[in-house]
């Protein structure tokens, strides 16, 4: 049932890049970031009032950078110049790198599995990403490896907080100076070149009021809020699994919403990435289940 549920949050996740490109399309990076990050963590905050303790806010605040004002930005301009079922794809060849990332920092070697998976996660995504079989933009492929080097710092931040600051004070706050960020980021750009934001407000729609409702409520409040109690009461392997829903809403999104089509190859090449990338954790829950099955009967 868990993991069900941690799909819910996954699938909002996945819906972001199609959802800003029907509702969104013309609106800066920096404002829809700022837009998505500071209102969440105000209405959280509402919710359960909390404050970081002094010798904490400095932490905070870089988490805050990296985890949400510069990773929210990302994922926006991932958005805006990139097709949804890519970048939804894209975005699972995160444990790939975190794997690279503990290897070479760590010095954690991955076991033979997690590096089967990751040498066929990395050649189905060069043969998708082949230029000669599709036309990418390369700033939105650029926002795509730094979105995931901001995820892989971020996640190993947080976990190392776990220990001493309640994760609800975590989510709330790295929201909410994320967001604070991203706002002044926002004022900045608007005084640099003012007619994009000029042309968001002389435009504003029904339409855009849905999409800032959807990312804010659904995308945010509703997907992190879930996101943090789930992993309080399940194994970051059942979550994990529970990620698959992520690509799957960026295909199912881009091909409903947007009208995106590929080629049967394409979408093969597709469905294999989703699979290497659950495939360790598919593995593992399977070997613990049967464990676990094993050792009832014993009793």
């Amino acid at each position: 049932m868990n993991i069900l549920l941690a799909m819910i949050p996954a699938f909002f996740w996945g819906t972001t890049y199609a959802m800003t490109q029907l509702t969104l399309p013309d609106w800066p990076a920096l404002l829809l970031g700022a837009l998505r990050a500071l209102p969440a963590g105000l209405i959280l905050l509402a919710i359960k009032p909390s404050l970081p303790n002094k010798a904490d806010w400095s932490i905070l605040i870089k988490l805050g950078a990296i985890n949400i004002a510069i990773f929210f930005s990302l994922i926006f301009i991932m958005a805006l110049t990139l097709p949804s079922a890519i970048s939804g794809i894209g975005m699972i060849s995160v444990p790939v790198f975190a794997m690279l990332f503990h290897w070479i920092v760590s010095k954690k070697r991955p076991n033979l599995l997690q590096a089967i998976s990751g040498a066929i996660l990395i050649g189905l995504a060069w043969m998708l990403f082949d230029p000669r079989s599709i036309s990418l933009n390369p700033i939105g492929l650029v926002a795509m490896l730094a979105a995931i080097s901001c995820i892989i710092i971020g996640s190993t931040m947080t976990k190392a907080l776990g220990s001493r600051i309640h994760w609800w004070t975590i989510l709330t706050w790295q929201l909410i100076i994320g967001g604070g960020l991203l706002l002044i980021a926002t004022g900045i750009q608007a005084l640099i070149a003012p007619e994009q934001y000029i042309n968001v407000v002389s435009q504003f729609s029904l339409t855009n009021s849905f999409g800032i409702s959807w990312i804010i409520l659904l995308n945010t409040v509703l997907g992190y809020s879930m996101y943090v109690w789930l992993l309080q009461r399940m194994s970051v392997v059942d979550f994990t699994f529970g990620g698959i829903a992520n690509p799957i809403a960026g295909i199912v999104c881009g091909l409903v919403l947007m009208g995106e089509s590929y080629t049967p190859n394409q979408y093969l090449l597709m469905s294999g990435m989703i699979l290497a990338s659950i495939a360790p954790t598919l593995i593992q829950l399977l070997r613990q289940r049967i464990i676990t099955s094993n050792a009832v009967k014993i009793k």
